[in-house]
């Protein structure tokens, strides 16, 4: 890199910080310096960076003289950790953030892309930019070795006419994709299951089907005896594809339901999960990192299947974060009903953090339990 801006002093807040989870790495500094040549003769304007963890590409770039960058970044906080390192080490960036559509691509010459460990997510993002982009764009797709395949070559090959491959460089590469076959934009997938209707566009967790953890829940879930309405709505928390949210606002038709995610490809998801299956008028679906839009002691039931994972990290410091934002939105006496692999051993966080948890079933692998907030 040319520039002068040192990634290492990039920060990954509001996200996990922890000894061993960095900010930017050897795959961000490849992609910036395999683009390096593009980049210096694409206009304001015409470079878009997609999947930037939490600014390395973004900044990169705007430190070496681009300007009107569109970002795209899945995560809510990889969004608050971009403007906040911004902020902090770049406030002269010129960028904005926008969803996964065309206005993100149109008329870009340059694509910078942190490849999705998703198939299902790079199909969707590569069909985007074959759409809509230039039509002599050329994106720049990199990753760490351990988190690529060579299917990920095939999915680019299906949106673009040339594909090519630069060699490793600190256990990094980068795949170069030019000539767009033009085609349709992305749709939801789509499948019907124990007479639900599930929506899924690529890269929301467990795709259009019931991940066994979800179908714990859901076959242990009481019918709720408080909550339920437009003041105290039963809340799926990271909801994913709305999948909790959808059956219970079809189960009880007089109920309001809250869904919240901070992943784009989530809330997509879930928005077209409600219309599928007409609860669309009682389930409000929310793009938020945590829980930050709801007030404090005001919901009588939250669902959560947590994550573990902060980026393509594994982190048992993600699932407290959560538990501690649903333990402020609860009422005293509200209960948070919780699945998680038992290999995690939550129950101890649980009970610290919400109050008295009890467990209600187990399998093989996974857990369901019920906190009351003390």
């Amino acid at each position: 890199m040319s520039g002068a801006l040192d990634l290492s002093l990039l920060r990954r807040w509001p996200d996990v910080e922890a000894p061993g989870l960095v900010a930017a790495d050897s795959a961000d500094r490849l992609i910036l310096d395999e683009s390096a040549s593009a980049r210096a003769t694409t206009g304001p304007g015409e470079l878009t960076v997609i999947g930037d963890g939490y600014g390395g590409l973004t900044l990169g770039a705007a430190d070496e003289g681009a300007t009107g960058i569109r970002v795209h970044q899945d995560p809510l906080s990889g969004e608050a950790a971009l403007a906040a390192n911004a902020e902090r080490l770049m406030p002269d960036a010129r960028f904005a953030s926008l969803p996964l559509d065309t206005a993100l691509v149109a008329g870009a010459r340059t694509v910078l892309l942190r490849l999705p460990r998703s198939l299902d997510a790079l199909a969707d993002i590569a069909a985007t930019i074959a759409a809509a982009a230039s039509p002599d764009v050329v994106v720049y797709a990199g990753g760490r070795i351990k988190h690529m395949s060579l299917a990920m070559n095939d999915v680019l090959r299906g949106a673009f006419e040339r594909v090519d491959v630069t060699h490793a460089r600190g256990k990094s590469r980068v795949l170069i994709a030019r000539r767009p076959l033009a085609d349709s934009l992305p749709e939801a997938r789509a499948a019907r299951i124990d007479g639900l209707e599930i929506r899924a566009f690529g890269g929301v967790f467990a795709g259009a089907r019931v991940d066994i953890g979800t179908r714990l829940l859901l076959e242990n879930l009481p019918a709720p005896t408080a909550g339920g309405t437009a003041e105290d709505p039963w809340i799926d928390f990271a909801c994913g594809t709305g999948i909790v949210a959808a059956t219970w606002a079809t189960r009880h038709p007089a109920a309001r339901v809250y869904a919240s995610d901070q992943s784009a490809a989530a809330v997509a998801s879930a928005d077209a999960t409600m219309r599928a299956n007409g609860v669309s008028d009682r389930v409000e679906v929310v793009r938020d990192d945590l829980l930050s839009r709801r007030a404090d002691a005001s919901a009588s039931l939250i669902a959560l299947n947590p994550p573990f994972h902060s980026g393509a990290s594994v982190s048992d410091r993600v699932a407290p974060r959560l538990f501690r934002d649903a333990a402020r939105v609860l009422r005293p006496g509200g209960e948070l009903w919780c699945v998680w692999n038992s290999a995690l051993r939550y129950r101890s966080e649980l009970e610290r953090i919400v109050g008295p948890t009890r467990q209600i079933a187990r399998d093989p692998k996974f857990t369901v339990t019920v906190s009351t907030r003390r």
